[in-house]
């Protein structure tokens, strides 16, 4: 069975509530004007395609990083951005989505073509891509991961003490106003709170106002109920594929033949997921709400992105060099300017043996 064979039964238990991998994609509307916060995504997410490239290619004897991602500088707004993102939209449809990075064997690179393929037209390289051993698509985070669980925990710590003693105080204080035969299921449900139930608990904040008293008891589960959702809320950093391009990654795929990944980079640390185990996690619903979560990104045009939690990933890099950066002001039509952040330098340190094994590659090889 080939890598595409393999992937192609996976898609078949992918759940189609998440993902119909037998409905085409949805067209996408052209963007019409950008802003200094895509422009500033846009820079971080080249910075991070580049970090990966330059480790591997400053690290190996054996394997070439290639850029390859349909990529361009303009922006929405300039002239020539409808019809390069037209031209980008209709390859979507005929190879699918090109990842960021190709892998070769270095007695496989081509010189000619040297180490960015992205302006190519895709049928002018077929046959070399398809030399490729790996796909990999690099996505960027603006966060420093180990700083980030370290505060989550301590936010954790913190609303479950709040929510525990909140809960005593309303059972000890107020006693007298729950045993009233109307508000005695209320009794039932502080009880069933602990510390293992907090992550599941949930309930209505009453409404009582007819009393001081009341008044104070439901100023306390106000309080409760926000220490709770204050639990529930995602606590971990993710590898984050969007819905949308799980179809046309694997329309990729079943024109090439290639191994795909996903490489998550944070500014301290990076994680890698493949294609197929991403498959594997979504197409079982366990692990939805414990690996995964499904959720509309507000910071990515509201579309739906799959969050997997980079812990279940394989740490590529487990130190990263953080980059310079500096301002830039950028001059649009009628005189609107827009400033946004550039990122240059950085190193990723490269775990070999991690890359190794998530390629698939003979231990001896890199």
């Amino acid at each position: 069975m080939t890598y595409y064979e393999n992937i192609r039964e996976m898609t078949k238990i992918v759940p189609v509530q998440l993902v119909n991998f037998e409905e085409p994609r949805d067209k996408a509307r052209t963007p019409t004007q950008a802003s200094s916060n895509f422009i500033t995504n846009k820079e971080q997410g080249d910075w991070a395609e580049n970090l990966i490239a330059r480790a591997i290619n400053e690290t190996s004897n054996n394997f070439v990083a290639v850029k390859y991602g349909k990529s361009d500088n303009l922006v929405a707004g300039e002239d020539g951005f409808d019809a390069f993102y037209q031209d980008f939209q209709n390859e979507l449809d005929t190879i699918g989505k090109r990842p960021d990075l190709l892998i070769f064997n270095k007695v496989d690179f081509d010189n000619s073509l040297g180490f960015d393929i992205s302006q190519e037209p895709h049928e002018e390289i077929t046959d070399y891509v398809k030399k490729a051993i790996a796909g990999i698509e690099v996505r960027s985070s603006a966060f420093l991961i180990d700083r980030y669980e370290e505060a989550m925990q301590a936010r954790t710590e913190k609303f479950v003490q709040i929510a525990l003693e909140t809960k005593d105080k309303i059972l000890t204080d107020f006693s007298d106003v729950l045993e009233h035969p109307a508000r005695q299921s209320y009794i039932e449900l502080l009880n069933s709170i602990t510390a293992s139930t907090l992550n599941v608990a949930d309930f209505r904040v009453p409404s009582w106002s007819s009393s001081d008293r009341l008044i104070q008891v439901k100023n306390l589960f106000k309080q409760l109920k926000n220490a709770i959702k204050e639990i529930q809320k995602r606590d971990y950093l993710s590898i984050t594929p969007k819905v949308e391009d799980l179809k046309v990654v694997y329309k990729w795929i079943e024109t090439f033949n290639v191994p795909h990944f996903y490489f998550q980079v944070f500014f301290d640390k990076v994680y890698g997921i493949s294609f197929e185990q991403i498959l594997k996690i979504i197409s079982d619903s366990d692990n939805d709400g414990v690996i995964f979560s499904v959720e509309t990104d507000t910071k990515n045009q509201n579309k739906t992105t799959i969050k997997i939690n980079s812990k279940f990933g394989v740490p590529i890099a487990l130190k990263v060099d953080e980059p310079l950066h500096e301002s830039v002001r950028k001059e649009m039509d009628r005189g609107r300017l827009l400033f946004y952040v550039t990122f240059k330098g950085g190193t990723a340190y490269l775990d070999i043996e991690n890359l190794r094994a998530i390629l698939n590659l003979e231990e001896s090889i890199f």
